[in-house]
């Protein structure tokens, strides 16, 4: 397969100190700062890499970009023709977006819902380890995984799966559907809503206790838990989230399975094994036994 895992993903945000404090204070994550144009770029550190979320100051809160790592150059041509086939226009990425991104090559096109999505090929390891607070390492890992909700739930699967190549992993019915383009149980899913949004973005952690950390310091610092911790039915991952200043969800987790080749997609039901209590009204409620 030709994507190999989401790399990154770019974000207008309207309150860049809320997100930093968040980011460092509640979820041990270092925060750096790079120029983009005239701006200041608030970027987060979740492992190794150069950054996993960049924040870019402005009168809105929306998505900006999601960027998925490709093997090869080889790979980017075959799946800039395999887009350009289906009706996408793709475009180059400039040399100011991959010095940024850190990638060699950068291709981008708009999806269905009008969010742009990048294809990068490189990353670059540039960690700067940053001051964390006292009990935070190693804390966050890497990017799991995100969420789309969109009333172009089904333009959205024709994108993923039959362009992009990504594999159903499982679903709920009626329209929750969790894909893959790598071992890890799935890298997106896709929800019906009437209006499109990023319903979360998951962070991964290195272990339950890392977790549990994180969930401790949120409930210290009041930070806006909006869902309780628990263990997810399908990839088995324990997790909470947390309403980010953007208004949408950030899940802290860890212990997400993985699935091979032989893997049979299916409707898992039941969403959760335990807790995940919402705050509010949960859009992808299901029926309990």
């Amino acid at each position: 397969m030709g994507i190999r895992k989401l790399g990154y993903v770019g974000l207008h945000v309207t309150d860049l100190d809320a997100w930093t404090e968040l980011l460092g204070r509640t979820l041990g994550i270092g925060v750096t700062t790079a120029k983009s144009g005239t701006d200041d770029v608030a970027l987060a550190e979740l492992d190794e890499f150069k950054y996993r979320l960049a924040l870019y100051p402005s009168t809105e809160d929306s998505p900006r970009e999601m960027g998925w790592i490709v093997d090869t150059p080889g790979e980017l041509d075959r799946l800039t023709q395999r887009l350009t086939d289906a009706g996408f226009t793709v475009k180059d990425g400039t040399a100011e977006e991959m010095r940024l991104r850190g990638a060699t090559r950068l291709r981008w096109f708009t999806d269905p819902v009008g969010y742009r999505v990048e294809l990068a090929v490189g990353e670059a390891r540039t960690r700067t380890s940053v001051t964390r607070p006292d009990g935070t390492n190693p804390g966050a890992t890497g990017l799991g995984h995100v969420v789309l909700a969109s009333p172009n739930l089904a333009e959205l699967r024709e994108l993923y799966e039959s362009v992009l190549e990504f594999r159903l992993t499982d679903y709920r019915a009626p329209g929750l559907f969790f894909f893959r383009c790598n071992t890890t149980h799935h890298s997106i899913a896709l929800a019906n809503a009437d209006t499109p949004s990023i319903h979360h973005l998951e962070f991964e952690y290195g272990s339950l206790d890392d977790v549990g950390r994180a969930y401790d310091r949120a409930r210290v610092n009041g930070a806006p838990i909006s869902i309780s911790l628990g263990r997810h039915m399908n990839d088995k991952a324990i997790s909470f989230y947390v309403r980010n200043p953007s208004g949408f969800h950030l899940e802290i987790g860890c212990g997400g399975i993985e699935v091979g080749e032989d893997w049979v997609p299916h409707d898992f039901g039941v969403s959760d094994v335990w807790g995940h209590h919402h705050a509010g009204a949960n859009p992808f409620a299901s029926p309990r036994p």
